[in-house]
């Protein structure tokens, strides 16, 4: 019982110390993470189509190159997540 007392005492010290976001900064970091997700997919479909335009294949790069930048955006977006 005692034990269990100093936990509750020790998580109350520890959000007076580090309080919860605010709700600006949530809506912040929510903004960040979806540009980090599209801003590659953009380059990869902007990149896609210029080789498709370049060698007039069609789809042929646009949607691999647009998946290759979804990898890369929730991968840095995950990385960023595991950082903050």
């Amino acid at each position: 019982m005692a034990e269990a007392a100093r936990r509750a005492a020790a998580g109350r010290d520890r959000a007076r110390k580090e309080p919860e976001p605010s709700l600006g900064k949530r809506l912040g970091q929510i903004g960040i993470l979806g540009w980090a997700i599209v801003v590659p997919m953009l380059i990869g479909l902007f990149v896609g189509r210029w080789l498709d335009r370049t060698f007039e294949s069609g789809v042929f790069f646009s949607a691999p190159l647009l998946m290759v930048g979804a990898v890369i955006g929730f991968w840095s977006a995950w990385k960023w997540m595991h950082r903050q």
